[in-house]
């Protein structure tokens, strides 16, 4: 296995320095996004919003369903992990995520799941979800922003596509 040490190095107890390990570099890059965030105040722009979402879901061999809840100016009331299925799916129930938005009393959502097989590309059963998930909210005023397929280091966004 290739090693990349991706120029950052790691203070080790007694002072001695060594390279980062791939799992460091990670965990540091979405500190900085998180910092990031929170000095700008919310998610400006698609950009953000996907790099935040790559960053947690593109390496899991798994399928998570997450949710990143946001108020009227889009600033970041929480990200969660609601579901997490198998190699190739999960189940999503929109009850759950209807709740979240309600308890949180958030006014907007940005969906995003990953594909371990590493093809962005949406399914019919995505599509479904999406339109499913978007009705639900929107009979508590709730938008949904966007829906984010994340797969490896690629990410699909369902309003730049034209999808919502």
């Amino acid at each position: 296995m290739t090693t990349h040490h991706f120029g950052l190095f790691v203070r080790v107890i007694g002072g001695a320095i060594r390279p980062a390990s791939e799992d460091e570099v990670i965990t540091a890059a979405r500190d900085m996004l998180d910092a990031k965030i929170q000095r700008q105040g919310n998610i400006s722009s698609p950009a953000d919003s996907k790099a935040f979402v790559a960053l947690r879901l593109g390496a899991l061999p798994y399928e998570v369903f997450a949710v990143i809840f946001v108020d009227a100016q889009h600033r970041v009331i929480a990200y969660r992990e609601m579901f997490r299925g198998t190699l190739t799916q999960t189940s999503v129930y929109p009850r759950e995520v209807v709740k979240e938005a309600l308890t949180l009393n958030a006014a907007a959502v940005l969906l995003s799941h990953n594909h371990p097989s590493g093809v962005p590309e949406p399914s019919r059963a995505d599509e479904y979800l999406t339109t499913t998930l978007k009705s639900a909210l929107a009979l508590v005023d709730v938008r949904v922003l966007d829906h984010l397929i994340v797969a490896g280091g690629q990410v699909l966004s369902f309003a730049e596509r034209g999808l919502l």
